[in-house]
């Protein structure tokens, strides 16, 4: 059975909270091929809340840390491609990371692997069922198209 291929690439576009502050949305492209497997039912987000600037973005210090908890993660499902991170949000004091999983249990086994090496991070967790991707088709709207600059 051949590995499933998972794009590697991301776009950026600004959305914005209700308060006005900015938030940077990256999401993944191309994962038609991931969706048509009909395995990557469950979406997970994970949020790290943190004390922003005026603008509600993270100080340089938690922007690191924020950047080194994503390498890790990134590492953890490319080997195991259990869960796929399609988007992050960042802003308004928030950085949120949404993952679709085939499984809640081994995500979790996974995740605390991926991060055991870390101090204890402020993170809440919400899963729900999105066998749509429902999440993930919203996020998209929010794309810049070369066409549209």
């Amino acid at each position: 059975m051949a590995k499933l291929q998972i794009s590697n690439e991301w776009w950026t576009a600004p959305a914005e909270a209700e308060n006005g502050n900015t938030i940077l949305v990256t999401g993944r492209k191309s994962l038609q091929n991931v969706r048509l497997t009909q395995k990557y039912n469950y979406r997970i987000e994970i949020t790290w809340a943190y004390q922003g600037d005026a603008k509600g973005m993270p100080d340089f210090q938690t922007s690191k840390l924020m950047e080194q908890v994503q390498d890790a993660l990134e590492a953890c499902f490319a080997n195991d491609p259990v869960a796929v991170n399609t988007g992050i949000y960042t802003g308004d004091g928030e950085r949120n990371w949404v993952f679709y999983t085939r499984s809640l249990h081994i995500f979790q086994r996974k995740l605390n692997e991926a991060l055991a090496s870390f101090p204890v991070l402020p993170l809440t967790f919400h899963a729900e069922d999105d066998p749509q991707w429902e999440e993930y088709e919203e996020m998209c709207q929010a794309e810049v198209k070369a066409a549209e600059l």
